[in-house]
């Protein structure tokens, strides 16, 4: 099972900053965590940048149990 991190909204839509999340590539830990969280975190992911252990990544890359996977969605702001 991976580490999930998840990051501004996606925690807000997950309820949740860190979680251990079954899957065996990105794509199924996502799924995995999609169908815990629900439909709000589904639509938010669709936006969201996903890092393995600090590098971005593709969705079939594998995970592994030491593995973090991170989810951080689009940073607003400026001036």
């Amino acid at each position: 099972m991976a580490v999930l991190r998840l990051f501004a909204a996606a925690r807000e839509a997950a309820g949740v900053g860190r979680d251990v999340v079954a899957g065996d590539t990105v794509d199924a830990v996502l799924a995995n965590a999609t169908r815990r969280y629900g439909d709000t975190f589904a639509v938010l992911l669709g936006s969201c940048r996903i890092w393995v252990n600090g590098d971005a990544v593709e969705p079939g890359q594998t995970v592994g149990d030491d593995d973090e996977v991170a989810v951080l969605p689009p940073v607003s702001g400026g001036q």
